[in-house]
């Protein structure tokens, strides 16, 4: 069993199928957005002749109007991986979800239970004084956490600071304690890194194929269909800044410049979160390096399969 994850652009997907076709595997989509159908081009989905070639799992399982749970992730995943075992196939998990992997590797940190007058003050406080002053607040009692989350993370921020009043402690160190867990599977892990740099101009350059491909046409028809996209579906990088641009907020030049930094903070995130993941087998990546040699390197860490499955 191979997990392969990476930050956002990076190269884990390529590497994935290329390495499902050299061991005759499949493959496990780890993201969080995948899972919708219709929204492809903004999530950078497999294209369809990969598909064909590759089983993929987890990719077009809800509707946009659907909302989605790490839980939900996690429960289809084994599924999945049951299946993919009882073919004798070997399996390629891959993403860039850190909750959703964290869930697949360790469990679900379940946390203290909730309560609805607590979280109810939250509310009222970010409405009143802006989402920014609780974070502010968030940064004081618990810098881990705000490193982790977004800063117009509201759901997030407000659970944080709804356990730090529940409990008396910071969540950061109740995870600590879930960090230490056993992962669940036997799981071979391969990083993928590259200079800041280099994934900020292939971020870029992804932004503008997607603009290329159709972002603002497939964002127009899921919204002129007759269910509504859910909030999870409606806050995806990509699709909530051509909403800002089709409701006329702003410019289109402008959405397509907050889908690029918005995907760099994404990126960033994705490394903080990815630090605290253990036995990772790292691969730097240069920038001209071709998808061959990667695939030659990361064969080095799952030789043996080569042996059992060729």
């Amino acid at each position: 069993m191979v997990l392969i994850l990476g930050v956002t652009a990076s190269g884990k997907g390529r590497l994935a199928f290329d390495l499902a076709q050299s061991l005759d595997a499949e493959i496990i989509s780890i993201d969080s957005m995948k899972v919708y159908r219709r929204m492809d081009i903004g999530t950078a989905k497999p294209p369809q002749e990969a598909q064909q070639r590759i089983k993929y799992h987890l990719i077009d399982i809800v509707e946009p109007s659907e909302s989605f749970s790490v839980g939900a992730f996690r429960d289809a995943a084994l599924g999945a991986i049951e299946q993919i075992k009882s073919r004798n196939r070997p399996v390629i998990a891959v993403g860039g979800t850190a909750l959703y992997i964290k869930a697949l590797l360790y469990g679900i940190f379940e946390g203290p239970g909730t309560n609805q007058q607590i979280r109810a003050e939250l509310k009222a406080r970010a409405q009143a004084q802006g989402l920014a002053e609780l974070y502010c607040e968030l940064t004081k009692i618990d810098p881990i956490a705000a490193e982790r989350i977004n800063p117009n993370d509201s759901k997030r921020i407000i659970r944080a600071l709804e356990v730090y009043q529940l409990t008396g402690k910071p969540i950061s160190s109740l995870q600590k304690q879930w960090d230490k867990s056993d992962a669940k599977h036997d799981w071979t892990i391969i990083g993928l890194r590259r200079e800041k740099t280099e994934e900020s101009k292939r971020i870029n350059s992804r932004v503008k194929k997607m603009i290329a491909d159709g972002l603002v046409d497939e964002v127009r028809s899921l919204l002129a269909e007759e269910k509504p996209l859910s909030k999870q579906a409606r806050c995806a990088i990509g699709y909530a800044e051509i909403i800002e641009y089709l409701n006329g907020q702003i410019e289109l030049e402008e959405a397509i410049e907050l889908i690029k930094k918005n995907t760099r903070r994404l990126a960033k995130n994705q490394r903080t979160w990815f630090k605290t993941f253990k036995n990772v087998h790292w691969l730097d990546i240069e920038a001209d390096e071709p998808p061959e040699k990667i695939l030659s390197r990361t064969k080095r860490f799952v030789g043996k399969w080569k042996m059992i499955y060729s």
